[in-house]
């Protein structure tokens, strides 16, 4: 061997080398609420599979059927077992009771945790601090047989539910222990047209990610918007 050869390093991955998951099935618990309605819709219209969880499948189905686009809807248990990757959008008082009660059906599966645990008095929103750090870490305590990241959280479901909107033009901020899982995640974001996946670091940083829902809500009170992020440089 060379002194060149030797010295040599592998190139570089490029970041934006990402996964095709065009193939997989996406479910979302909590299909029926406003956040997860819009993501269903915007992932379907992109072409991915989806399937909407509810804890009342009648509920679910209806709302599949009002979206259209072969959404397909179920109770939380069937969504569960029928989807590669689950992204979590049930309100934050029910989030801990909803995972453990689907815990088996939650393993071995990639999970998307995109909820914002928040409080709200006559000053507005603000952000909670769950016991476990966050609300992806509490999901990570709560599914250790999952693959859990957290991502979703910064988008206006008043924009991803409007049918005239052709793109969502934000970034979203995807965090988790596994690259592999995280490209997986930035792949799905990018399926939707004006929306970019960014790595933005393990799941130990999610608490600040959520909490800035609190600062965007008073942004969109304050300028009459639904605000999104753009990272720049990257």
């Amino acid at each position: 061997m060379t002194s060149t050869e030797s010295n040599s390093k592998p190139a570089a991955k490029d970041p934006w080398n990402l996964p095709d998951v065009s193939g997989l099935v996406v479910g979302v618990l909590g299909g029926t609420g406003d956040q997860g309605r819009g993501l269903a819709y915007r992932l379907a219209r992109a072409g991915q599979k989806v399937i909407i969880g509810s804890r009342a499948a009648e509920r679910a189905r209806t709302a599949a059927d009002e979206l259209g686009l072969g959404i397909e809807g179920a109770d939380n248990a069937e969504c569960a077992r029928r989807s590669d990757v689950v992204i979590i959008a049930v309100p934050w008082d029910g989030h801990a009771k909803t995972l453990e009660s689907l815990r088996g059906e939650l393993a071995g599966k990639l999970v998307i945790d995109c909820v914002n645990p928040l409080g709200f008095d006559k000053q507005g929103a603000y952000a909670l601090k769950p016991e476990e750090g966050s609300a992806a870490q509490q999901a990570a305590a709560l599914l250790p047989d999952s693959r859990v990241t957290a991502a979703f959280h910064h988008l206006s479901a008043v924009l991803l539910q409007d049918e005239s909107i052709e793109e969502i033009d934000t970034d979203v901020m995807v965090l988790g222990e596994s690259r592999a899982d995280t490209d997986l995640v930035q792949a799905l974001c990018a399926r939707i047209p004006g929306m970019r996946g960014v790595f933005s670091g393990r799941l130990r940083n999610a608490h600040q990610v959520e909490s800035l829902v609190a600062n965007l809500i008073s942004v969109n009170r304050r300028y009459k918007a639904h605000a999104g992020l753009r990272v720049t440089d990257v």
